[in-house]
């Protein structure tokens, strides 16, 4: 018996998500502009057809800055520091290894266990590694410098020309970090904290390519959830860790320094310090209900991720 047409599109991977006709025609314009300001860069330092070899793993990032421009693939960092690293691997490679056809190997799989390790994985920094190798005398003769110009360049002008492009329209404003996000809030769901969001992730063990923030933007959107729930002013603990059960930039854990215990709920004040996200490093004062008001569980230091500490 022969799968199912659902059944045949998942295991074949076709992309059904809605995407306006606008987005398309967005996502192809920006791609346009992209290339065509980096061919621009690159053709000052190369020989176009030398030029072309190098803008080939550029041609990879441009479908990711502007057909998908809020994918952890795509944002600042893994952009930059994938080619960046990847360059520094593909020459090292080249001068180190004297077999091509092994160096260009080597060059491609160093280069992503270098992003992994680097927390920059960004797919078009494999072919920028093995430009490196395979790209012919006038990379070679470049050495090192390759990894500034073009490179370096190249990866900043792409990157510019994403946040000038993506910006006049909201939902695509690039970085991630920039796009605003307005949510509907009911009261029947159930709120998913960041703690929460870290351990399934975890358990699931592998790259996913959409973030934190879009992850749970697009729970809230579906549920309408609310997320009002706060703690019990009595469960305080002095020295307890607690979070806010925000995500993205808004998310932080507060650990409670000291207390001073009142019978005037107007005096009776808890000292803490923000030991991660929002505000790090940062101390101040509250009363034990406003900080209980801002604290939405209990948490605790697991490895390198805060979980949630169960009731």
């Amino acid at each position: 018996m022969s799968p199912q047409p659902s059944r045949l599109l998942q295991i074949l991977g076709i992309e059904l998500s809605p995407v306006t006709h606008t987005e398309r025609v967005l996502a192809t314009a920006g791609g346009f502009l992209g290339i065509f300001f980096i061919l621009l860069v690159s053709s000052r330092f190369l020989q176009i057809d030398d030029a072309l070899m190098i803008v080939a793993s550029m041609g990879a990032s441009a479908v990711l800055l502007f057909a998908v421009p809020h994918g952890p693939l795509a944002q600042p960092w893994p952009v930059a520091g994938g080619h960046l690293i990847s360059a520094a691997v593909g020459i090292t490679c080249a001068q180190q290894v004297p077999d091509p056809l092994i160096a260009a190997a080597l060059a491609v799989g160093l280069a992503i266990g270098a992003m992994h390790y680097l927390r920059c994985i960004h797919p078009p920094g494999g072919a920028t590694a093995l430009s490196a190798v395979i790209g012919g005398p006038a990379i070679h003769q470049m050495g090192y410098q390759y990894i500034l110009t073009p490179v370096a360049l190249n990866a900043l002008v792409i990157l510019a020309v994403a946040f000038l492009f993506n910006y006049p329209f909201a939902w695509r404003r690039y970085p991630a970090a920039i796009k605003p996000y307005v949510k509907e809030q009911r009261d029947e769901y159930t709120s998913i904290a960041h703690e929460d969001l870290v351990y399934a992730l975890a358990e699931v063990n592998s790259f996913i390519d959409i973030s934190e923030r879009d992850l749970l933007a697009i729970y809230d959107l579906a549920t309408h959830r609310q997320s009002a729930r706060s703690l019990d002013p009595d469960t305080l603990t002095s020295g307890g860790f607690y979070s806010n059960g925000k995500y993205g930039t808004d998310w932080a854990v507060r650990q409670i320094i000291d207390e001073n215990r009142n019978e005037s709920p107007d005096k009776d004040l808890v000292i803490y310090k923000t030991v991660a996200g929002k505000g790090i490093r940062q101390t101040g004062f509250a009363t034990r209900h406003e900080f209980a008001s801002w604290a939405k569980h209990a948490v605790y230091r697991d490895d390198e991720n805060w979980r949630r500490l169960e009731e």
